[in-house]
């Protein structure tokens, strides 16, 4: 029996680098191979992003009102919107980092016969009160507060973090004012975001998706592992009473990593099909991933949307990470670039993350990244445009661990099932001379060597050379449950471009990285986008939590496509084709102007749950073109009289 085939229709998001779709955030980590009309077409989209430039009449304004070219956005503002995205020094309107806030605690004793005196309001004083304490009323609301022997105080102070740099969104872009908020937390805000783009630039309307397909033929698998940190989800929950504040009645529920998948649902999609929100630490994005692939292959879904939205830059994420000497301090950078602190030598923070180099730690980043999949029929009657097409993902666990965060076999097992799946499907020369690897790359010198070491075994065992290697956290940062997912798009954009990037934020690979069958580059390699036939995600997370994903490049799986559904059918989708892509552009340039077109739909078109429709074959949503059909289940049959 046949599997349906899951391909991407779509994709967007937002990182380090910018907006997703349209590979203008690829195209932002390889600008120095870009040819200048899409230099200058991704630093102008930027430069509206970050409000640099204003758009009037179709045009861009600087804000003085003086029309500016694309020539001079380039030599006006192209050095600021290059230092304002992908890593780089955490910037204070995000988190002062010379200056965090935290409580000390002082410890106070009254002296030998002299009690320390205060006054308070009567409202102020803690319950119970401190068997050392004596109270003097002295009106109806303040009190003379009496210590006979020593207290201890807290008392706001400032330090500087250790950690001092992270892969944030593009200066001056902020996804909570591009819709009503309402006090949703920042990831939830990069969600919806986040997934309008995906969505806008499958170029195809989601109600016309809806008219051919049934209600529970879509799927939603969108999740975060860190939850909602910030001050409107579980930050402000668990912090409100220690700063003398309450908890409000959206921080608890806003605050669940489950928020991302609901969002979309509730206020982009209305769909009541299947959801999930499946987390692996820092492989999620793969985890979600395998599961919409299993909805789609099964036929149980025909449209799944995959995602994650992560956004950990925040003190505690970087307190928690940095005791476990996890991230790259400006101490460990200093180190490692031979810089003494008494000269008061400036950290190139830009090159904090530093895959299979000299690194100290990864590099901390925020990012949403989704992904559109649908069956290949369904794509094809459509006209969907086919970006890659996704046949498996694989997961393991690690066995036995002395430490949990600690790397385990697990990931061994992952990679060569999907090296193994590739050589089934394309033949082993595909494999060997039109592969590359999206390696996880996380800037610890534990990964450099144990992830190159899997990498370089698994090569040797199917006889790969020279296997290229990159390591999109080099540019954007480590963003936790989304990290598979800024690989999967990176690697889109290289079978776009022909380009797999370099890692250029090393001088050179370091001495304990395993290298016999594998390539490096610190440089952009180039080559003709028909070379590049399949891309391997891998991804590793604490509790052994590895997956490794075979991506494959859109020309295979047009090939597939064809032989599979006939030339005829397949010149008839070419022609539906170019309507899809006529609208998908107009997005993109709408969206390069800054209108984004966000998708937030609070409150419209609620289902009267006494309108649905019952009977024994189906059930009738109202709002919903297809009946939701009882599907017959013939999987235990022979197991029945």
């Amino acid at each position: 029996m046949t599997s349906r085939l899951p391909v991407i229709v779509g994709f967007g998001g937002y990182n380090a680098a910018g907006r997703s779709s349209f590979h203008h955030g690829f195209r932002r980590t390889v600008i120095e191979s870009m040819d200048t009309p899409a230099r200058q077409q991704t630093l102008a989209g930027l430069a509206v992003m970050m409000k640099l430039v204003k758009v009037v009449d179709g045009g861009y304004q600087d804000d003085a009102g003086n029309a500016l070219s694309l020539d001079e956005i380039d030599a006006r503002f192209a050095e600021q919107i290059l230092a304002s995205t992908l890593v780089r020094r955490i910037e204070k309107q995000h988190l002062d980092v010379d200056a965090a806030h935290w409580q000390k605690t002082i410890d106070i004793s009254a002296t030998a016969g002299q009690p320390l005196s205060f006054i308070t309001l009567r409202k102020h004083l803690p319950e119970p009160l401190p068997s050392d304490w004596t109270v003097d009323e002295l009106n109806a609301s303040e009190v003379l507060v009496t210590l006979h022997d020593n207290c201890e105080f807290k008392v706001d102070s400032y330090r500087a973090l250790p950690v001092k740099s992270a892969g944030q969104l593009p200066s001056g872009f902020e996804p909570s004012e591009l819709y009503n908020a309402r006090f949703h937390p920042r990831g939830l805000a990069m969600t919806i975001a986040g997934v309008t783009d995906a969505l806008r630039a499958t170029g195809i309307d989601w109600q016309t998706i809806m008219q051919h397909v049934a209600p529970d033929e879509v799927a939603v698998f969108s999740s975060c592992i860190m939850s909602q940190l910030d001050e409107n989800g579980f930050g402000g929950l668990m912090q409100s009473r220690l700063k003398g504040g309450r908890v409000t009645a959206k921080q608890l529920a806003l605050g669940l990593n489950t928020m991302s998948a609901d969002f979309i649902n509730a206020y982009v999609l209305g769909s009541v099909g299947t959801t999930g929100a499946i987390t692996g630490a820092c492989a999620t994005f793969l985890y979600n991933l395998q599961k919409g692939i299993e909805q789609i292959a099964s036929g149980k879904a025909r449209v799944v949307i995959i995602g994650s939205s992560e956004a950990p830059i925040n003190q505690e994420c970087i307190e928690g990470y940095g005791a476990m000497g996890a991230l790259a301090t400006e101490d460990g950078l200093r180190q490692i670039e031979g810089k003494t602190e008494m000269a008061q030598e400036q950290v190139d923070f830009r090159r904090a993350s530093r895959p299979f180099g000299e690194n100290c730690g990864f590099t901390l980043a925020e990012a949403c990244q989704f992904v559109v999949l649908m069956d290949d029929a369904l794509a094809l009657e459509l006209g969907a445009d086919i970006h890659g097409a996704v046949p498996d993902v694989f997961i393991n666990a690690d066995g036995f661990k002395k430490s949990i965060s600690a790397p385990g076999p697990g990931n061994y097992l992952t990679v060569a099932k999907a090296v193994a799946s590739a050589v089934q499907l394309l033949g082993i020369d595909a494999v060997r001379e039109r592969s590359f690897v999206h390696a996880h790359g996380s800037s610890t010198p534990a990964n450099r060597v144990t992830e190159s070491e899997i990498l370089d075994r698994i090569a040797s065992a199917f006889a790969i050379k020279q296997w290229p290697v990159t390591a999109v956290k080099a540019f954007v940062g480590h963003s936790l449950a989304t990290a598979s997912g800024d690989q999967v798009i990176s690697a889109l954009g290289s079978f776009k471009y022909g380009i797999i990037p370099g890692i250029k934020t090393i001088d050179a690979v370091a001495e304990d990285v395993h290298q016999q069958h594998l390539s490096f580059a610190t440089a952009d390699r180039t080559r003709a986008p028909e070379q590049l036939d399949l891309c391997f995600i891998n991804s590793k997370g604490f509790g052994g939590n590895n997956a490794s994903a075979l991506l494959l490049a859109p020309h295979v799986a047009e090939r597939m496509l064809r032989k599979r559904h006939g030339e005829a059918a397949f010149a008839a989708y070419l022609q539906r084709r170019e309507v899809t892509r006529a609208a998908a552009q107009a997005y993109d340039a709408q969206a390069l102007l800054g209108d984004l077109g966000i998708i937030y739909n609070f409150g419209n078109d609620l289902i009267d749950d006494q309108q649905i429709e019952i009977n024994c074959e189906q059930i009738k949503v109202p709002g919903f073109a297809q009946p939701l059909l009882f599907k017959k289940d013939e999987r235990y049959g022979d197991m029945l009289e």
